[in-house]
């Protein structure tokens, strides 16, 4: 990043939990950046709402009101670029973002997904992690690329399934995970902590280039 602080465009589908984390976390003043806009992929997502709250710009884009996956990921690209974003956090966002926006923000746009990558991608991750009888889940935040749940892996955090958990006490657990790590790598990305060699990614090293913020 180069100068003043981080401003994010946080992409969110549902509740917004994660971007509650994040706001929490510039305004208890541990987090170095700052909500730029919210977009979300559902008009009554809770997630605008939350934005809203903090005074922070909340936007619905309709898809339907695009005649193509191109022309939507436009205007998702314009609302970014008309905020000043400079980093992309797709933080429950159920949507593939187009080379529209991921080449406008190349190693600028990251995802956060509920287990250890590559293991369990999907919508459903916990659920399919939990029936497949795992003994340690977790969190990833990587790079987002062309294909779901794929990209350089940032951070990684496991959660042990214990044998009296759930389904519901262990999306509790994950969620836990999920409000720490999330705003932790946008710290080290605010700070220039975070490197790429090729595809792998190194936190808080000199030998390679930062990622380009």
């Amino acid at each position: 990043m180069t100068g003043g602080r981080l401003a994010l465009g946080v992409l969110i589908s549902g509740s917004g939990t994660n971007l509650q984390a994040i706001i929490d976390e510039i305004e208890a003043n541990r987090l170095d950046a700052r909500v730029a806009v919210v977009i979300s992929s559902h008009e009554e997502a809770r997630g605008l709402e939350r934005a809203r709250k903090h005074n922070i710009p909340a936007v619905f884009i309709d898809r339907r009101n695009y005649d193509s996956p191109r022309a939507y990921n436009q205007a998702l690209l314009d609302e970014l670029h008309g905020a000043g974003v400079q980093l992309v956090v797709m933080a429950g966002y159920m949507r593939l973002l187009g080379s529209e926006v991921l080449d406008a923000f190349p190693y600028a746009v990251i995802n956060l997904h509920p287990t250890l990558l590559p293991s369990f991608p999907g919508a459903n991750g916990i659920r399919d992690a939990f029936e497949a009888g795992v003994k340690i889940t977790g969190v990833t935040v990587h790079f987002a690329d062309e294909n779901f749940d794929e990209g350089p892996i940032i951070a990684q955090e496991w959660v042990r399934v214990d044998e009296d958990d759930t389904i519901e006490t262990l999306e509790k657990k994950i969620h836990e995970v999920e409000y720490r790590i999330l705003p932790k790598v946008i710290g080290w990305i605010a700070d220039d902590k975070v490197r790429l060699h090729g595809r792998r990614v190194c936190v808080d090293c000199s030998e390679a280039p930062t990622a380009n913020i």
